[in-house]
């Protein structure tokens, strides 16, 4: 049999640091295990002082040690890692290299990055982003959320954040709203504050978000853009050109004119539109019976038009019925597919969901740089 120093060894190995997703003994954070009989006492040593999830490392490193066979005790004391030992932790989880790159680019990168795009305003682009973002949480994948709508930032909110960012050395960590992890311009503002830049510092802060922000091996990264076909969409276009676009429009017609450019956008940067979503398409009415204010056809149209301007098949994915539980789930930090995954709309949006956690995850369809000398 095992000592008890070796089981307790193995137990460790299961607790994970909530944040990077890796094992504590991996990333060298168990500094010392020392017995007393039955009596344990475990010293993590943390990756910044004052780290807002000591008490959960806490709580996990005693759940997994108190499992052990013949541990009587458990205590867990805190610690800081040094400078050299947080420098050897970027280098591990970056690859030891120190040239600035955006992980999602490059020619290796399994995980898919979707852009959650409309040329127009209020058609639900974030509240459509959050509840796919927890969708595909439900179903298992590693799932990441950059919120590129610099000025009008509501995806902390919409996902339950309420965490800061840590830095550990030159590495952001992103804070975790129900399994997802997110990161935004909201985060690093004061309270309400409005953010006014021009293209130059959107372009560096949406560089950041990609490069020095530490996301981890993702399935799945969805970033909800801004309205309209201006500095982020241009940029986001050099950063992640391999990155595919889904459109989100309403029924309206003159909204689906609007969301119709996003052809036009990726006609120019080269990039995939790979489905259409038609959100707020219809309400359900006590009678039983559908009612469409905002008219029909648009999502359909758009989805048309499309094709035909790209000249390859962009289908309609879903329509999203009206539902004040969306708007309160994003009030609450609580998306709709979770707190109501009976309802229509949130039915939709997990079919949706589904529909993105099918595609394979590769290099397919991606532009390889082939070297036919």
């Amino acid at each position: 049999m095992s000592s008890l120093r070796e089981r307790i060894n193995a137990a460790l190995e299961t607790v994970h640091d909530p944040e990077i997703g890796r094992p504590i003994t991996e990333l060298g954070m168990v500094r010392d295990v020392a017995l007393d009989g039955g009596a344990v006492t475990v010293t993590v040593a943390l990756t910044v002082s004052g780290c807002p999830l000591r008490e959960k490392i806490t709580g996990d490193v005693t759940a997994a040690v108190e499992q052990v066979e013949g541990v009587s005790s458990v205590a867990v004391e805190l610690d800081v890692m040094t400078d050299e030992q947080r420098t050897d932790l970027r280098k591990r989880l970056k690859g030891g290299g120190e040239e600035r790159a955006v992980p999602f680019a490059a020619r290796g990168s399994l995980t898919r990055v979707y852009c959650i795009a409309s040329a127009k305003g209020g058609v639900g682009k974030s509240s459509v982003t959050a509840n796919l973002a927890a969708a595909l949480a439900l179903r298992g994948l590693a799932v990441g959320v950059l919120d590129a709508d610099i000025y009008g930032h509501s995806i902390p909110r919409a996902l339950g954040v309420r965490t800061m960012p840590m830095q550990v050395e030159q590495m952001i960590m992103p804070p975790i709203g129900h399994g997802v992890k997110v990161i935004s311009m909201g985060m690093f503002t004061e309270e309400n504050a409005a953010v006014l830049w021009r293209g130059p510092m959107l372009h560096r802060a949406l560089e950041q978000f990609l490069v020095d922000v530490y996301w981890g091996d993702l399935d799945v990264l969805l970033i909800d853009m801004p309205p309209g076909t201006g500095d982020v969409q241009i940029t986001l276009a050099q950063l992640l050109p391999a990155a595919e676009t889904l459109v989100v429009t309403t029924p309206h017609l003159a909204a689906a004119e609007v969301a119709e450019r996003a052809g036009t956008v990726a006609l120019q940067t080269k990039q995939r539109i790979v489905g259409v979503i038609e959100n707020m398409a219809w309400a359900e009415l006590p009678t039983g019976d559908v009612w469409e204010p905002f008219g029909s056809g648009g999502g359909t149209q758009v989805a048309e038009t499309l094709t035909a301007t790209l000249g390859y098949e962009v289908p309609l994915l879903g329509r999203i019925p009206i539902d004040p539980g969306i708007g309160a789930g994003g009030d609450e930090g609580v998306p709709l597919v979770l707190n109501r995954g009976s309802s229509s709309a949130a039915s939709v949006l997990l079919s949706v969901g589904a529909w993105i956690a099918d595609r394979p995850r590769g290099l397919a369809g991606r532009r390889l740089a082939l070297d036919m000398a």
